[in-house]
């Protein structure tokens, strides 16, 4: 019953990143039949690398900034529109339509609307004030970058903790109700370590989601200003395809991956020890 469920996973998971672990020592361009073992030097030349770095380092702020805006503003709006109400029903919609989006559709028209002679700097001209450089100054683009990823990713969390809030018995906000509990300390007691669970996997999504982010960048700046927003994934690409680094990139490719394993270990068990604690 769990062949074909293995056979899968073997062929996409385990195959390919068996592969990058040998195509990352090698100096192989991806298209040529010259494939020379070269070791760890991809690697040595990954932690040298200037560009690299830069990338990496714009990757870890979306991806810490991301999932801790994603997680706050996906909860607290679910706390707040919880109920079933016909408004809240469309509120919900409306709030959980950018993440069905493609990312490449919504980082176009964000580029589009910043962009010097796009809507909001053309309503800002009509109000008398100097357009401002959204996507060409390099602290502008990162924050927009990041604004733009949060806008399109929280959604799913939203919906998430929502479903997280309304498996809490009601029995549990009776009882409160009746002893004098607050609102907010009935989030604190009840609705918080309830949802606890939810909230490790709501961390975990985004910040893998974020740790992968590619075509929303490549859409919204193409890297810019003067690679300033460039992320991993990002650069895995250039260099693989661009470059004819195929190697090096096989070793950023890697060490992502490796990162990506240790965060999702390490979230996961800090929520765990802070799920225990909560319950003991």
């Amino acid at each position: 019953m769990t062949t074909p469920a293995l056979v899968i996973f073997v062929g996409m998971f385990v195959i390919p990143t068996i592969l990058a672990v040998y195509l990352s020592m090698t100096d192989w361009n991806g298209f040529s039949l010259n494939m020379n073992f070269i070791g760890v030097e991809n690697y040595t030349e990954l932690f040298n690398n200037p560009r690299a770095q830069s990338a990496a380092l714009f990757t870890a702020v979306i991806a810490i900034v991301g999932t801790i805006l994603c997680n706050v503003i996906g909860l607290g709006l679910a706390v707040l529109i919880a109920e079933p109400t016909r408004a809240n029903s469309v509120i919900r919609t409306v709030l959980f339509y950018p993440h069905i989006i493609s990312a490449l559709i919504i980082g176009f028209l964000w580029s589009a609307m910043l962009s010097p002679t796009g809507i909001v700097n053309s309503t800002l001209a009509q109000l008398g004030i100097d357009a401002v450089p959204f996507l060409s100054d390099p602290t502008f683009a990162a924050v927009c970058v990041i604004a733009t990823i949060v806008w399109a990713t929280f959604g799913i969390n939203l919906i998430l903790y929502i479903a997280g809030i309304k498996s809490v018995p009601t029995e549990f906000y009776e009882a409160a109700t009746v002893d004098g509990a607050s609102k907010w300390q009935q989030f604190k007691s009840i609705t918080f370590p309830m949802i606890a669970p939810i909230m490790t996997v709501n961390l975990i999504i985004v910040l893998v989601s974020l740790l992968r982010t590619y075509d929303l960048v490549l859409a919204l700046t193409g890297g810019g200003p003067a690679g300033r927003t460039q992320t991993i994934v990002f650069q895995i690409l250039v260099d693989s395809f661009q470059n004819g680094k195929l190697g090096f990139g096989s070793a950023q490719a890697v060490v992502l991956m490796i990162v990506t394993a240790v965060l999702g270990v390490v979230i996961t068990l800090a929520r765990r020890r802070a799920e225990e604690k909560v319950t003991d």
